[in-house]
């Protein structure tokens, strides 16, 4: 059905658009593609999904796998395994990407099983070994502290990928491509069923999507400290994150909790507030492009993790420094 040595995307879907680490995934396979000398093959599964099968191919795919059934509503991880495996056998792919989400951190592993192949997980960058034309797939270790490249001599090679970490291509309309429908299993009923679904309410930018995250911790004192990051992260369009100590503390919800046992961000902005800079707090904010470190203490590891920072106590530096982004927003 496709050349030899694709790539390929399993798409997300989140109330009928694409989640934004599949647009991620698809900019990542392009340039593996590219330098496989393949395409980029995507899978959509779903149930009403086809009609964005254009918009996958303007963002970069050449061919679209479309997998439109009822059972596919909701995300079911026997019923999903058995359909990305059917669609790997029946294709030529080399390389399986999935995002480093809910579903891809659990349809991964049971794929990869499936298939006898080799997962890299978490992966921050790819790349091609130009001899043997192996995946290349860095990801962190060592909580952070450290990064290692994995290799694997399974086919297909297969990786999960995390967000934020690959830039999406401009959507381009006028790319063309092929859309492949495939008939949905005989065997599609699962033995279990979604009973219920509980959505987190979020008020503002989700952390993980925001361009910018104001990360505070123990040393901001109190849940006063997060009220002045909350006003300044409305003004920014960005979100706030905490460490482990401050939400253990109560001062900000858990959910928000940013770190190896929380959420992993790597926004284009981390200003780091009255955080030490601990390996744990580190490893799910090192991704991010610029971080900046607010820290009365001069010693503080932040600043080591930082390309900016400012030694200061935050209640002078935090007000003083809102005021410059207003006024520059205003110009």
């Amino acid at each position: 059905m496709s050349s030899p040595l694709s790539v390929l995307v399993t798409a997300e879907v989140n109330e009928g658009n694409l989640s934004p680490i599949t647009l991620e995934l698809l900019g990542s396979a392009r340039d593996l593609a590219e330098k496989l000398g393949g395409k980029v093959v995507c899978a959509l599964l779903g149930n009403g999904v086809a009609g964005i099968a254009q918009q996958i191919i303007a963002q970069g795919a050449d061919q679209v796998i479309v997998v439109d059934a009822p059972a596919l509503q909701d995300y079911l991880s026997d019923t999903y395994t058995r359909v990305m495996e059917e669609v790997v056998r029946q294709t030529e792919i080399e390389i399986v990407l999935l995002g480093h989400t809910s579903m891809g951190r659990d349809l991964g592993p049971r794929l990869a099983f499936r298939l006898g192949a080799g997962l890299a997980t978490d992966c921050i960058e790819l790349d091609i070994d130009s001899g043997s034309k192996q995946l290349m797939a860095t990801r962190p270790v060592y909580g952070g502290n450290a990064r290692a490249t994995f290799a694997t001599d399974t086919h297909p090679q297969m990786a999960t990928v995390r967000s934020k970490a690959m830039t999406p291509l401009p959507l381009d309309p006028s790319r063309q491509g092929e859309i492949v429908t495939l008939s949905a299993m005989p065997d599609l009923k699962a033995g279990l069923i979604l009973s219920d679904r509980v959505k987190e309410e979020i008020k503002g930018v989700k952390l993980e999507d925001a361009p910018v995250v104001l990360g505070g911790g123990r040393g901001l004192g109190g849940p006063e400290g997060f009220q002045l990051l909350d006003d300044l992260a409305r003004v920014l369009k960005g979100a706030v994150g905490a460490s482990r100590a401050a939400c253990d503390n109560g001062w900000w919800p858990a959910s928000a909790q940013v770190g190896l046992t929380g959420k992993i961000v790597a926004p284009d902005l981390y200003v780091a507030i009255a955080l030490s800079g601990s390996s744990q707090h580190m490893a799910g904010c090192s991704g991010s492009k610029t971080i900046i470190a607010i820290n009365k203490d001069p010693e503080a590891n932040i600043f080591k993790e930082s390309q900016y920072g400012v030694v200061g106590d935050y209640k002078q530096v935090l007000p003083a420094f809102a005021k410059r982004i207003k006024e520059l927003l205003e110009e």
